[in-house]
């Protein structure tokens, strides 16, 4: 590197002398020797660039590097081969200091400092491409996909940062670096103020990722910000989550910690979703069977198994304590809700869309105002919200459809129509 300094002495040397025979004061033909000097270091700068950047780049994409051959590709689309070829100007740039400025020592120092500091900042934008150019190689994994990736490259950045302001202020103030820690010692409660939510971005990203509490691609739902749908991004300071209605809802990462909040990971493991909803049974057409009934549900398919089942347990048991069957309120004696009940049972046991290795069952709730609530509890085989839909609906038509032929009503609100109906009656 020496011959460069040496070069651009020459050339200084020569253009001066040029600017001398043009009859220029000598004050005016060093300050317009310095001006042609960097005008012409730009100029070659320029141009070494240039090269060096498409010989490296096609040197790499030339190269086989086969299993690192994607890390190296990664490199390229991230301009770190570029980033490196700057570097180079700026080395000759360093060197060509002295020669620059040779008629202006004075200026030597504060020009060496100016060069070291933008090499400082192209070094540290080179390691920030490095390490996102690891973490664009890692999302293509499959064990990585789902993790915070964003969220460790802002933490790499911000170290970057600080690392490049400390060796900045070390060179412009010529103090050692630990002066600069001293410094930021003082002002440490304005930096906490400052940087608050950095800080607690950073603990929740360390803890969201330690307990694996939230991956990128779980459904999660947020309340208290109206959040509802898909992670689809996890940063050092923000989540993004796209909600069903495909709007985005940003919250703060340290919400996840602070906040109490769902998530739906558990279920897509599971491979099944909970169907829990209710129909409510009016309480006056709630009736003891008759022999008459029992004949007709009989030849109910699913039913009749169970039915012959029940009424033997039944039998058995009103025939052991001699009870006297001219009231249906001695002893035991079926209803046509708890019959309901039994069809619904064997109705879910055999669904193809139902899960039958996790709890399935109809069961009454507490009596209200609106009746008692039959209840159906059971998981379907998918957590495919649109097959999810479409069992649960197919079974609450056919419990609607059902409910009559047991001399069952379900009770709902009564409309317009139905109060013109009971006035004119």
């Amino acid at each position: 590197m020496t011959n460069i300094s040496s070069i651009f002495e020459y050339l200084h040397k020569v253009t001066y002398n040029f600017l001398l025979s043009l009859n220029l004061e000598k004050n005016d033909a060093k300050l317009l020797n310095i001006f042609l000097m960097i005008l012409l270091i730009f100029c070659l700068s320029w141009i070494i660039d240039k090269v060096v950047n498409i010989v490296l780049t096609k040197s790499f994409q030339s190269l086989k590097f086969g299993k690192l051959r994607p890390f190296f590709l990664a490199l390229i689309n991230n301009k770190v081969v570029r980033k490196t070829a700057n570097l180079i100007p700026l080395i000759a740039l360093y060197n060509a200091v002295p020669g620059i400025f040779k008629h202006y020592k004075q200026l030597v120092t504060p020009a060496y400092t100016v060069v070291n500091i933008l090499i400082i900042i192209f070094v540290a934008g080179i390691f920030k491409r490095v390490f996102r150019s690891v973490t664009d190689i890692a999302a293509t994994k499959p064990g990585y996909r789902d993790k915070p990736l964003e969220s460790y490259q802002q933490v790499v950045n911000i170290l970057l940062n600080f690392i490049t302001l400390v060796l900045i202020f070390s060179l412009v103030t010529g103090k050692e670096v630990w002066s600069f820690f001293t410094a930021m010692g003082a002002m440490s409660a304005v930096l906490m103020l400052v940087f608050k939510d950095t800080i607690l971005g950073f603990v929740a990203s360390i803890q969201v990722t330690t307990n694996d509490m939230v991956r990128i691609g779980d459904w999660v739902e947020m309340p208290k910000y109206g959040a509802d749908g898909d992670v689809i991004e996890i940063t050092l300071t923000t989540v993004k989550i796209q909600n069903f209605d495909k709007t985005i809802t940003t919250v703060p990462t340290y919400s996840l910690i602070s906040d109490s909040f769902r998530n739906w990971r558990g279920m897509k493991e599971s491979g099944g979703r909970r169907i829990k909803r209710s129909i409510s049974i009016k309480m006056s057409s709630v009736r003891f069977l008759q022999p008459s009934d029992l004949e007709r549900f009989r030849q109910i398919e699913l039913l009749g198994p169970a039915l012959e089942k029940k009424a033997i347990e039944i039998e058995e048991y009103n025939k052991a304590r001699n009870i006297n069957k001219a009231l249906p309120l001695n002893g035991r004696h079926m209803t046509n809700l708890g019959l309901f009940r039994l069809y619904l049972t064997e109705y879910l046991r055999q669904l193809p869309g139902l899960h039958q290795h996790m709890t399935s069952m109809v069961r009454q709730l507490a009596p209200n105002e609106k009746g008692i609530p039959l209840e159906i509890y059971v998981f379907t085989v998918t957590t495919v919200w649109l097959e999810y839909e479409g069992i649960m609906a197919d079974i609450f038509d056919h419990v609607i459809a059902a409910a009559p032929y047991f001399d069952l009503e379900i009770f709902e609100e009564p409309t317009g129509r139905d109060l013109g109906t009971f006035f004119k009656n």
